[in-house]
């Protein structure tokens, strides 16, 4: 999946979507080694880097929590 540093989950390379709906904006956030695609959506007037460090951050979340799920699976 990607390194683990510090018990964390890092992604290698991750590609983001922007997209305006409406009066908000959905951010798709995808690990290119994994696959894995996480979305958050936001205010527009939050800005780019915040709205990306967000899904970055729920990326990371989702790819450690499937990485411990898969290391219980390898015990069970």
């Amino acid at each position: 999946m990607g390194q683990q540093n510090g018990g964390m989950t890092r992604p290698q390379e991750v590609i983001f979507e922007f997209r305006r709906v409406g009066a908000y904006v959905k951010v798709s956030a995808v690990d290119t080694r994994s696959l894995v695609e996480v979305s958050i959506v936001g205010a527009p007037d939050a800005g780019q880097a915040l709205l990306e460090s967000i899904a970055f951050n729920k990326l990371r979340y989702v790819l450690a929590k499937r990485a411990k799920a898969s290391s219980r699976r390898r015990w069970t």
